[in-house]
């Protein structure tokens, strides 16, 4: 008798690191486009639900930002990109231990609570009234490079390139417009559909997808997740239907390949 009541305390501490050790595993990190906030938190969200337990911990920001920080030995799992090419320049640089998976397709569109971009389409950058326009940085956030690319497309660059104030990813760009740093902006759909953007009151204009190189969006495991199997349930979860209701609700196409 004596012996148990001696050895259930070193029990008992064993049970408490083990159970400490697991849940830790349980954890993994996931770097995220900006864009993607609102419909990945959702999506998440539903994958806690499903795989109780497993317990993601997500950021948000540029994508170049965040293929910088994995190029420099960042100790993320998973990254969702704005666009294909970092994940293409990581698999080529062998950071990465999965496919790259193309998950969504975005769209950018014209925002603004001064005027109704919907009435003048991609002229209503040129209205006399406007002093700052809003767009990501095309430098590091792929959003901010096609709406570049857009502004080129209309050949109106040259005419509003010294209006230009950039954000550091496409969140704080659309902060810019909403909070009346910009008059207006190009931005991504899938924020302009959230709630918050919807209470704000402004209107918008999507803009042809011929104007610029297809939003495709892609994620791959990194290196660093390589034998995490619960980033590679989250990596299988975002094609699951309920994943794809998702993004479709938020102004992603799908059609994935």
């Amino acid at each position: 008798m004596k012996t148990r009541k001696r050895f259930l305390p070193h029990l008992i501490l064993l049970l408490i690191l083990f159970s400490g050790s697991t849940k830790a595993q349980q954890k993994f990190t996931i770097v995220a486009a900006a864009n993607l906030k609102i419909a990945l938190d959702s999506i998440n969200s539903v994958f806690k639900t499903q795989n109780p337990g497993i317990n993601p911990q997500i950021t948000y920001g540029a994508s170049g930002k965040f293929y910088e920080q994995i190029s420099n030995g960042a100790p993320f799992d998973l990254f969702f990109s704005a666009d294909m090419e970092y994940p293409n320049q990581l698999v080529k640089n062998k950071l990465t231990a999965s496919k790259i998976k193309m998950y969504a397709v975005g769209k950018l569109v014209i925002w603004s609570k001064k005027t109704d971009p919907d009435k003048t389409k991609i002229n209503s950058l040129l209205d006399s009234g406007i002093r700052k326009i809003a767009i990501g940085n095309p430098a590091t956030a792929p959003y901010g490079e096609k709406a570049v690319e857009s502004l080129k497309f209309y050949k109106i660059y040259s005419k509003v390139k010294d209006k230009l104030v950039f954000g550091e990813n496409i969140t704080q760009a659309t902060q810019f417009i909403t909070t009346g740093n910009a008059d207006i902006g190009i931005t991504a759909l899938s924020l302009v559909l959230t709630p918050n953007m919807k209470k704000e009151g402004g209107k918008y204009y999507i803009i042809p997808q011929k104007s610029h190189a297809a939003l495709e969006q892609g994620c791959v495991i990194l290196k660093h997740g390589k034998d995490n199997a619960n980033a590679l349930k989250f990596y299988n979860f975002i094609s699951s239907k309920k994943a794809i209701a998702i993004l479709k609700y938020y102004g992603y196409d799908t059609k994935t390949k």
